[in-house]
């Protein structure tokens, strides 16, 4: 799995015009599932990405965790995050997951980060051409692939 984390002031996400989540302060995860991923690269990455320690504390360090915060997480499904762009100029995306795949390890993901940070996880629509808007705070983008721990 592969996942952008973005630390946000606020995040939604729309689809066909209508709103379908938003947050406050807190992580946009931007989620891309391989064809080679299971529990273990959810159990990983949720651990990681509600531990990480991206916010601010009252000495301005990055020291504190979305939990810490009480901050909000909106995971939002990117299958391009599996392109694979060293041949050619066309992405391949051969190692994304099919949908019978992904789907239940998305919301296996989702589900388990809800349980990591004690709150509801906002979500955007499989497969949906979706609209994301958010305001990055700090800017602060970090990349974690579960292959590369």
């Amino acid at each position: 799995m592969k996942a952008v984390i973005q630390r946000v002031a606020n995040a939604s996400v729309k689809i066909d015009g209508n709103l379908k989540s938003s947050i406050g302060q807190g992580l946009l995860v931007l989620l891309g599932v391989g064809e080679d991923d299971g529990q273990e690269d959810i159990a990983w990455l949720v651990r990681k990405i509600s531990a990480m320690r991206i916010f601010d504390d009252t000495d301005g360090v990055m020291n504190l965790s979305v939990i810490d915060i009480g901050g909000e997480v909106l995971v939002v499904s990117q299958f391009t995050l599996m392109a694979d762009c060293r041949r050619g100029n066309r992405p391949s995306y051969i190692k994304a997951a099919r949908h019978e795949i992904s789907i239940p390890l998305y919301e296996e993901f989702c589900r388990c980060m809800s349980d990591a940070i004690g709150k509801p996880v906002g979500t955007g629509e499989f497969g949906a051409y979706m609209k994301v808007d958010l305001l990055n705070d700090g800017p602060v983008t970090i990349i974690l692939d579960s292959k590369n721990r």
